[in-house]
């Protein structure tokens, strides 16, 4: 919990966009970056009401990691998103 922390604490440190990106650039790699973007269209086009078929074919994303999100959010994450 304490790298968490640490992490948030450094998420929360960034007061621009350029900022956040060097920083994500930095911690992540380019496929890891690629997939926490694809993660967030997931959830905000789940929000929408999108069926996970649709989402899947359109953000070549596996029906799994689509009905995970789906999942958080039943479990009522992802509300200021």
């Amino acid at each position: 919990m304490e790298n968490q922390n640490e992490l948030i604490g450094a998420f929360m440190q960034m007061k621009t966009k350029e900022q956040m990106l060097n920083f994500l650039n930095g911690i992540l790699t380019p496929k890891e970056l690629e997939e926490i973007s694809r993660r967030l269209q997931i959830v905000k086009m789940l929000k929408r009401g999108i069926p996970q078929h649709t989402i899947a074919k359109k953000l070549g994303a596996g029906v799994a990691t689509i009905t995970r999100g789906s999942r958080e959010l039943k479990m009522g994450r992802f509300k200021y998103i």
